[in-house]
């Protein structure tokens, strides 16, 4: 049985969105960019996509940007923000953000700004009370992760939005693990600045998008014609923003009983795990991501089970899927306070709109062979 287990990381192109993509390759080729029908119908069709991604966040069509995915996102929330905004030279962000997010800090630290990095909880949540009180006079942005893409917490988002708001601070955040997951409204989370990605939801890998608050002054990271409302210059990938715009449509559709369906599966799936013995699950039982579970199993390497699983036919991961080829134990495992061995011991396992009950079972079976196969042959494990 071939199972896959990493949705995290990516998901399948669904059927629905392939079609919809379809005549974009061949047929209506036009660059959206031409005066003439062909390409007037491909800007039409991007608009429409615009429309359908605004009011997934409750968002007006012109706050959207379109990129090639969620780090690109990132880096133009924050590094466009800090180049249009020079007077204020401090960001806060914390110790469990993607990579997308802290490499992007740590370039601009680079260039002369102060970054702040919060702790988080051993769950993984993030304190609004230490926003609050890390905002300073020149502080600039707050960047906090709707959810952890490896442990699958899920911030507060809303109470730090609106401290932010208070403090008259911008508050971005990287949604990439939550669109089209959780109902998000960046007006009712005072959200300014918010990432997004494609290719989570059933959609295209290379696009994106950010959503812009109006009244809200970014520097392009991109120079040339001026698309995008002058922030992202190059021809639009049109048929990967109507793949996206597909899929969100999808996404909005059966939200809630796909919601349903994933915590039913998920919380099966950590209570059969949790029978191991010396099993521990990382991040929040309950404030997690509906299809997200993470575990460390003591005595073993995560990257030992994942080798031995994908013999078995089942693809799983030990956390982001970006720096899955780093030698380094899992930055957010350590900053909730597992030790090195620990978080080298850890294994993801995130489900999808094609799991069903029987792969479950199957995975968890095969997992009970796999651990205690290695801790066989472990020198570290003792009963």
């Amino acid at each position: 049985m071939k199972v896959y287990m990493d949705y995290a990381a990516t998901t399948p192109v669904a059927k629905q969105v392939l079609k919809a993509m379809g005549p974009y390759f061949s047929r209506e080729f036009g660059n959206p960019n031409s005066l003439y029908v062909l390409g007037q119908r491909a800007r039409d069709a991007v608009e429409s996509a615009r429309k359908t991604a605004a009011s997934l966040i409750n968002a007006k069509p012109d706050e959207i940007i379109f990129t090639s995915g969620g780090t690109e996102s990132d880096n133009l929330a924050i590094k466009g923000l800090a180049l249009a905004n020079e007077s204020k030279k401090h960001i806060i962000t914390t110790k469990i953000e993607h990579h997308a997010v802290l490499e992007t800090c740590k370039w601009l630290e680079q260039n002369g700004y102060e970054i702040t990095y919060l702790d988080v909880d051993g769950y993984g949540l993030v304190n609004p009370d230490d926003v609050e009180k890390t905002i300073r006079k020149d502080t600039l942005l707050v960047s906090v992760m709707h959810a952890n893409n490896e442990i699958g917490t899920i911030e507060p988002i809303k109470e730090i939005g609106t401290i932010c708001r208070k403090k008259n601070v911008y508050f971005h955040t990287d949604a990439v693990q939550t669109i089209g997951k959780v109902p998000i409204d960046v007006k009712e989370m005072n959200i300014d600045l918010l990432s997004a990605s494609s290719h989570k939801i059933y959609g295209p890998k290379g696009v994106g998008f950010l959503y812009v608050r109006n009244g809200i002054k970014i520097d392009p990271l991109i120079h040339g014609g001026g698309q995008e409302n002058k922030m992202r210059s190059g021809t639009e990938n049109v048929a990967g923003i109507i793949g996206l715009g597909a899929a969100i449509k999808l996404a909005k559709k059966n939200m809630k009983a796909e919601s349903k369906a994933e915590i039913k599966l998920r919380d099966y799936l950590i209570k059969e795990v949790l029978k191991i013995p010396r099993s521990f699950l990382n991040g929040h039982k309950t404030k997690r991501l509906p299809f997200n579970t993470n575990f460390w199993f003591a005595g073993i390497e995560g990257e030992a089970i994942i080798m031995l699983l994908d013999k078995y036919e089942i693809s799983s991961s030990t956390g982001s899927a970006c720096s899955s080829g780093s030698l380094e134990p899992s930055h957010v495992l350590t900053s909730i306070g597992l030790n090195d061995e620990q978080a080298h011991g850890s294994l993801r396992l995130t489900i999808g709109r094609q799991t069903t009950i029987k792969e479950i079972k199957y995975t968890v079976n095969i997992l009970k062979k796999v651990v205690n196969k290695l801790r066989k042959m472990s020198p570290t494990w003792r009963n």
